[in-house]
């Protein structure tokens, strides 16, 4: 049995497949398009227009995953808004952020939908929680962009310790400064005993901005730190 990185929606089916051949040298990648799929990666600038308005990113440049052929979908059953929003002309439109090489690998950035903007700057929660996963006294992370009254918004990392394991804010800090530039460092801390998830283990981050928001009036589930300014 040999198991391959690969990317895929339920819209879509298998649009990458990164070969066993280019595993460790592609290290990240989600690999190459398949031979069924056209996959652009599209400027957000211009991903809203026709398809005809779309431009394609540089090399190295995040865009929206974009795809069609036999793959794709029909459409949402009985949710036409939804249909016209997701397919267009033919297309469809992924919502995943993305780059790809010069030799045409994929590397997935995030979800267009939890991008938040800190000072200025695009900030992509999945590269955030992987530097704080990699992290030992971390077990599971979840970084959400919140409201920030100097920054316009900022991370909030919600943190699963692992077991045995005891917050060390000092060293978390130093641990994400060495790893993310200072626009992609979470200013808050939320310390959880676990993370909502769907059936099939997404974590449910609508569900902890609520948590958030109701924090401070309850229990005292949720210990929450602020990483500095």
């Amino acid at each position: 049995l040999v198991l391959k990185q690969g990317y895929g929606q339920t819209e879509t089916s298998i649009l990458c497949c990164l070969d066993e051949a280019d595993a460790l040298r592609k290290a990240g990648s989600v690999g190459r398009p398949v031979f069924h799929a056209e996959l652009r990666v599209v400027d957000r600038a211009t991903v809203d227009a026709a398809p005809a308005h779309w431009r394609d990113v540089g090399t190295g440049e995040t865009g929206e995953i974009v795809v069609r052929g036999p793959i794709a979908m029909l459409g949402y059953w009985e949710r036409p808004a939804e249909t016209a929003a997701t397919l267009r002309e033919g297309w469809v439109r992924t919502g995943d952020l993305a780059r790809i090489d010069d030799e045409g690998f994929v590397t997935l950035v995030g979800r267009a939908r939890e991008m938040y903007i800190s000072g200025g700057e695009n900030v992509y929660p999945a590269e955030v929680e992987a530097a704080l996963l990699a992290h030992p006294a971390v077990d599971e992370v979840a970084v959400v962009g919140v409201p920030d009254a100097t920054w316009g918004e900022s991370g909030c990392a919600f943190v699963v310790l692992a077991p045995g394991a005891e917050l060390d804010l000092a060293a978390l800090l130093a641990w994400c400064a060495d790893r993310l530039a200072r626009y992609k460092q979470p200013r808050r801390l939320v310390v959880a005993a676990e993370l909502p998830r769907t059936a099939s283990g997404k974590v449910r981050k609508h569900e902890l901005l609520a948590q958030l928001g109701a924090a401070a009036g309850t229990d005292g589930a949720l210990a929450s730190s602020a990483l500095g300014s």
